[in-house]
């Protein structure tokens, strides 16, 4: 089965010279084509990529159109039938492309996969954007194997099964492109964060499968783009996290869960008052605004999404609080969730 790796950059030349030279070491000629999708770049990374990477395939945009609108352009103009969806962060090992390629090829009621992610900073450790491979529970919070809210736990080979999974990362994600064209693809409102989890909740909730395959391993940088802490990304995450509930929560849980979304949020604003972090306060305050407007412009998608959805639940997507599990139960590792 034929494959692209797609790379999506934003005046990232420093970060692709840094990190594009393994992806092209290990995953170009029988493993994969590779591209760069350019999101209207102003810094030298096009010239620099034509000078120092001619082998690399260019597709240029016209502007910023963020993660998720920039990779439904860019997915457009690709013909290979498997895609990986590949930060421009992410150094990828040797073979790290066959194992999700192969398993594909043999499991066609898997609309997509991702590898084992571990952390570039701390090369033992799985890193926060996907570790192993994610779940959600009931109240809309993502967690990974291997990463619980902000503790990350060192990979020793606890979680090296392949699993289902609820959501793939978008650092490293793998899948079929007729199934992401079918689905609608990234949701460009979005922009940026969750906007993977989104489509993966789709396309389970369609009854297509997920899974990480820890066969192959990737190490992610992280943050490459907007800080943990800062301000926009919090904004983004918390509005997003919101919008994503809306589209695809079944109709008996909707009201419910959006009503304790709404005293969960206000602790977490209290909590960055506390820490004296107003300006994330602030954001989250703006998030819960932003979402009330908004919710008339995604009723349409949430009808659609409720329509396509199989009449039975994700087992991926658990009944149980992760914050009732973390604050209360001092439950800080994936094992003691979730066996």
């Amino acid at each position: 089965m034929s494959c692209a790796v797609v790379i999506l950059n934003w005046n990232g030349c420093e970060m692709l010279q840094r990190f594009l030279p393994s992806v092209v070491k290990y995953s170009g000629t029988e493993e994969g084509v590779i591209y760069v999708a350019d999101n209207g770049s102003t810094d030298d990374s096009v010239a620099m990529l034509r000078r120092e990477f001619p082998t690399v395939k260019l597709i240029l945009l016209p502007e910023n159109y963020g993660f998720a609108e920039g990779y439904n352009r860019a997915l457009a103009q690709v013909e290979e039938p498997l895609v990986v969806l590949l930060n421009s962060d992410v150094e990828v090992t040797p073979h790290w492309l066959a194992p999700l390629r192969d398993y594909m090829a043999t499991h066609p009621e898997v609309t997509a996969c991702q590898p084992k992610i571990r952390s570039y900073m701390q090369k033992e450790c799985f890193e926060y954007a996907g570790a192993a491979g994610g779940f959600m529970d009931s109240y809309g919070y993502p967690f990974c194997r291997g990463r619980i809210l902000n503790v990350v736990e060192k990979d020793e080979g606890q979680y090296d099964s392949i699993v289902p999974i609820f959501w793939a990362t978008g650092a490293a994600l793998c899948i079929r492109k007729a199934d992401y064209e079918a689905a609608g693809g990234l949701d460009g409102r979005f922009f940026a964060h969750m906007e993977e989890i989104d489509l993966c909740w789709r396309l389970r909730a369609r009854g297509r499968k997920i899974v990480c395959l820890p066969q192959s391993v990737v190490y992610h940088l992280g943050g490459g783009t907007l800080q943990k802490e800062n301000p926009r990304k919090t904004f983004l995450n918390f509005r997003n996290n919101l919008l994503m509930l809306y589209k695809n929560l079944p109709d008996e849980e909707l009201k419910r869960v959006l009503r304790i979304r709404t005293l969960l949020d206000a602790l977490a604003a209290l909590n960055y008052l506390i820490k004296g972090e107003w300006r994330n306060a602030q954001a989250i305050w703006r998030a819960r605004k932003e979402f009330a407007q908004l919710r008339k412009e995604f009723k349409e998608s949430r009808e659609e999404n409720q329509r396509a959805a199989l009449p039975q639940p994700i087992p991926e997507r658990t009944t149980r609080c992760i914050l009732w599990s973390y604050y209360l139960q001092g439950k800080r590792r994936f094992s003691q969730i979730l066996r």
